[in-house]
């Protein structure tokens, strides 16, 4: 597959894991933690903050390779 094409596919991906993520994590959020005070909202904002990282190296890493 040729870069251009993986960075077309990547730059997709990415929209659509971004919309995913957000509101299933917004969902989690809403459903579980908001209301139940700062001792349970601030780790989950700062892990649902920080977890889509991984994946979103994963997407960049993938589309970033070189032609063969």
């Amino acid at each position: 597959m040729q870069l251009r094409t993986r960075k077309f596919i990547g730059i997709w991906a990415t929209l659509a894991w971004m919309a995913i993520y957000s509101l299933v994590m917004m969902a989690i959020g809403g459903a579980f933690i908001v209301g139940r005070g700062a001792i349970f909202e601030l780790p989950f904002y700062a892990l649902a903050g920080v977890l889509w990282v991984p994946v979103e190296m994963w997407i960049i890493r993938w589309m970033s390779k070189p032609d063969l």
